[in-house]
Order: C-alpha cells, then sequence, then structure tokens
C-alpha cells in the first residue's frame, strides 16, 4: 500500500499517455474494418483486391513508421532534459529521414505488378488491386506528416491530438470510402479501388489536422518550430535512421512472422484457416492494450533518463508491467472461458467455432507473453536502445518460434502434426523467449545507465 502511495503519480501519467494513445490504435484498426466492409459489400473480388492490396501497402509503410516512432524517444530525453532549442532541429531532421524512406516506399511499391505476377492471379484481380495501390500511395507523403507529428507530440509527452485526429481520420474514411466504392454524389464507382482513394485522402486529412494543431498550438510557441527551417545534417538524420531502423525491422519480423504461418496455415483447409483467422483477429484487437502502454512507457522513460533520473525510469517500467499483468490476467481469463462466444460473434460453423476456441485458450497464454515481451522492448526504445532488441526479436520469432511452430503443427517428428494450434504453441514459444531475452538485456542497460549517473554524480560533486 505504501508503494501505491508513494508512486500514484506515476501511475497517473502512464495512464494519462497510455489512453489517448489506445483510442488512437483503436481508431485505426476501426478504419481498417470499415475498408473490409464496403469492399466485401461492393463483391468477393473487392474484398480480395484490398486484403492483397493492405498486405502490400502495410509492411511497405513499416520502415517509414519504424522511424517516426524512433523520434518520440529522442524528443523525450530532450524534453526531460530541457534542452527544448534543439527540438525543432530534430524534428525537422527526422521529416527528412521519413521522406527519404517514404521515396523509397513508393519505389518498393512498384514492384507490386511483379509480385501479382508471381502469384498468378486473374487479370480482374490483378487490375483492382494495382489500383488500389495506385490510390494509396498518393497518402504515402500525408502518411510521412502525420507520423513525424504524431511522433513529436507524443515525445512531447502529449498524446490527446492522437486520439482527436484518430477520430477525424475515421469519420473521414467512412464517408469517404462510400463514396469511392459505390460512386455516390457524381464521384466514379471504383469498387475495392476506392478503399486506397479514401485511405489516401484520410492520411492527407490526418497530416494537414497534425500540422495545424502543432504549428499553432500555444504549448509548442515556446519552441520555435517554425521559425528557422534546418538544413538536412546527415549526422542527425543517420542518428534518426540509426535507432528507427532497428524498430522497423523489429516490426517487420513480427508482422512476417504472422504472415509466413498464415501462408503455411493455407493448405490445411478453409475450416482451419477460417478459425485460426478468427483468434488472429481477436488477439490482434486485444494487443493495442500492451501497445499503447509499450508506447507511453517509452516516452516516460525517455523522459526521466533526459531529466538524469534512471531510477524513475525503471518505476515507469515497474508500473507499466503491473499495467500489463492486470491487463493480461484479465484478458486471458476472458479467451480461456469465452472463446467459443467470441468465435461464433464471426460465424455460425461450429466446427470453426470449436477451434477457434481451442486457439484462444492457446491466445489467453500467448497474450500474457506478448504483453511483457511488448512492455520490455518499448523501455529499452525509451533508453534509445533499438540495435540489439532487433537481433533478439529476430532470433525468438524466426528462428525459434517459427521453428517450433512449423515443426509441432506440419511434421510427426515430435508428436503427431497438431495443425494450427502447433503454430500457436510457436507462437507463445517465440514471444515467451523475446519477453526473457529482452528483459534480461533491459537489466543490463538499465544497470549501465545507472552506473553512468552514479560516476556523473561523483564527478559533479568532485
Amino acid at each position: 500500500m505504501n508503494w501505491w502511495s508513494n508512486n500514484k503519480d506515476e501511475y497517473r501519467k502512464l495512464a494519462k499517455l497510455t489512453g489517448p494513445i489506445l483510442v488512437a490504435q483503436l481508431t485505426q484498426m476501426l478504419m481498417s474494418v470499415v475498408d473490409t466492409v464496403m469492399a466485401g459489400r461492393k463483391g468477393a473480388l473487392d474484398l480480395a483486391a484490398v486484403s492483397v492490396g493492405g498486405s502490400i501497402f502495410v509492411p511497405a509503410t513499416l520502415l517509414v513508421f519504424g522511424l517516426a516512432l524512433a523520434l518520440a524517444p529522442i524528443i523525450s530525453h530532450l524534453d526531460g532534459s530541457n534542452s527544448h532549442k534543439r527540438v525543432a532541429n530534430i524534428l525537422q531532421q527526422g521529416l527528412y529521414a521519413c521522406a527519404i524512406v517514404g521515396v523509397i516506399t513508393l519505389i518498393g511499391m512498384s514492384s507490386a505488378p511483379w509480385l501479382l505476377d508471381i502469384m498468378e492471379v486473374e487479370d480482374d484481380f490483378r487490375a483492382i488491386t494495382l489500383d488500389y495501390l495506385f490510390y494509396i500511395a498518393w497518402g504515402i507523403p500525408g502518411f510521412v506528416i502525420y507520423a513525424v507529428l504524431r511522433n513529436f507530440c507524443e515525445g512531447m509527452s502529449n498524446t490527446m491530438p492522437s486520439l482527436i485526429i484518430g477520430f477525424i481520420g475515421l469519420l473521414i474514411n467512412i464517408p469517404a470510402n462510400y463514396v469511392f466504392v459505390y460512386g455516390e454524389f457524381g464521384m466514379p464507382e471504383l469498387g475495392g479501388a476506392g478503399c486506397g482513394l479514401a485511405t489516401a485522402i484520410v492520411l492527407w486529412g490526418m497530416a494537414l489536422s497534425m500540422a495545424i494543431y502543432t504549428f499553432t498550438a500555444k504549448r509548442y510557441k515556446r519552441l520555435r518550430l517554425l521559425r528557422r527551417w534546418y538544413r538536412p545534417n546527415w549526422d542527425d538524420v543517420t542518428y534518426v535512421i540509426r535507432i528507427g531502423f532497428p524498430i522497423s525491422m523489429s516490426l517487420f519480423f513480427e508482422v512476417s512472422l504472422f504472415a509466413a504461418v498464415a501462408l503455411l496455415i493455407a493448405p490445411l483447409g478453409p475450416t482451419v484457416v477460417s478459425a485460426h483467422q478468427i483468434a488472429l483477429n481477436i488477439s490482434s484487437l486485444v494487443y493495442m492494450v500492451p501497445l499503447s502502454i509499450s508506447m507511453a512507457v517509452t516516452l516516460r522513460v525517455g523522459f526521466a533518463l533526459g531529466a538524469g533520473d534512471p531510477k524513475n525510469a525503471m518505476l515507469s517500467f515497474k508500473i507499466a508491467m503491473l499495467f500489463g499483468g492486470a491487463f493480461a490476467t484479465v484478458n486471458g481469463l476472458i479467451m480461456y472461458l469465452g472463446g467459443g462466444w467470441l468465435a461464433s460473434l464471426y460465424t455460425p460453423d461450429q466446427d470453426i467455432i470449436n477451434l477457434a476456441a481451442t486457439l484462444m485458450g492457446l491466445a489467453a497464454i500467448f497474450t500474457v507473453s506478448d504483453t511483457f515481451q511488448a512492455i520490455s522492448i518499448g523501455t529499452l526504445r525509451g533508453y534509445k536502445d533499438t540495435k540489439y532488441p532487433m537481433i533478439l526479436a529476430f532470433i525468438s520469432y524466426w528462428p525459434f518460434g517459427l521453428s517450433v511452430g512449423f515443426i509441432l503443427g506440419r511434421t510427426d517428428w515430435v508428436v503427431p502434426a497438431m495443425g494450427a494450434a502447433g503454430f500457436w504453441i510457436g507462437f507463445i514459444s517465440g514471444l515467451s523467449v523475446a519477453a526473457v531475452l529482452l528483459s534480461l538485456r533491459l537489466r543490463r542497460v538499465s544497470r549501465r545507465y545507472e552506473r553512468k549517473h552514479f560516476r556523473e554524480q561523483l564527478n559533479s560533486a568532485a
């Protein structure tokens, strides 16, 4: 009880940051749901095209998103150390870095026709998918601006703009999809490709909204963000890339793991694939909570270290783990006890429901591992330690998690092939290993910071 009383201020600060981030992440997921529903009502071909197009677009933008995420701990360090004169420069250098990668992303997306040729898809499907990608590509510059400014605001411990502008994006997304998918109000009927155009409009709407807020808000006047436009400083640009690139790759390793498992499960039949997709969809939704806690603890740790307070940095981590542990416990019980009911919301097919319920029983354990690894890696980002976590994430997800999943799911080497359940045990194994390795890395990094801080105090006292 005394520990709670002594640290309740940190509880409040972490919760205040986490709430808006969570709502912002959920609104982004709802935009994807709107795309799926609108395209699905147009037709199966349109839905499939949007699904495949999204599977190309999302991984292509991970590098931009990862670089932008690097700005949050960098700016929170500057905020904590009251080095506000340097914020405008690092914001602009971050914009340069993300813009460069945005161009690379556009070039990478130009390979989409080649990918679709390899997949040997039919002509109508190919045409809708390429139109979707053509339209959504116009939104990438807007995505770059929004991602940079969002992480600037969050780096300054201000997460409310993410919440408000996330709602603005959702409010734009619904009518824009309706107009362009179905050709209302004199607009062309684009079908599934209209989702790409709607998303591009949403990204620009969110970018402009975030820019208007950032450059007019009174709380940022002292930072003089536009008083001077800095030329690209390649030392600063490469600094952002050095921190952000490993974040991007960590995200890619995790996303690609789930994509690879989806391909490996595909030959097991539609019932297995459907059950897997339902369990994964629910797990992805609840993952928004630990992800939001992870993003919030990055900010609190970065601020504490910038202020020269490594003990408070670890206090933030411990409180984040308490939040995460409480969530994982409650969520795990819900998924374990109510998996069948949750699956029935997606389908009336009892075979799919039964298998999905089994997978969600495993997801209850999966959620615990995922929560702890997410918070650990978020804390390490607050320390601006991203290279080694990237390596540990790769080892955990691919050589370990995928190998365990494949051996249990598709072979009889250890036990009779378990199908989808084997792959989910692989998820649990990989994420559990990641949680352990990342916590060990955090322990080493935090102790190193504390020793460094202690030496600095001795030198200043002398």
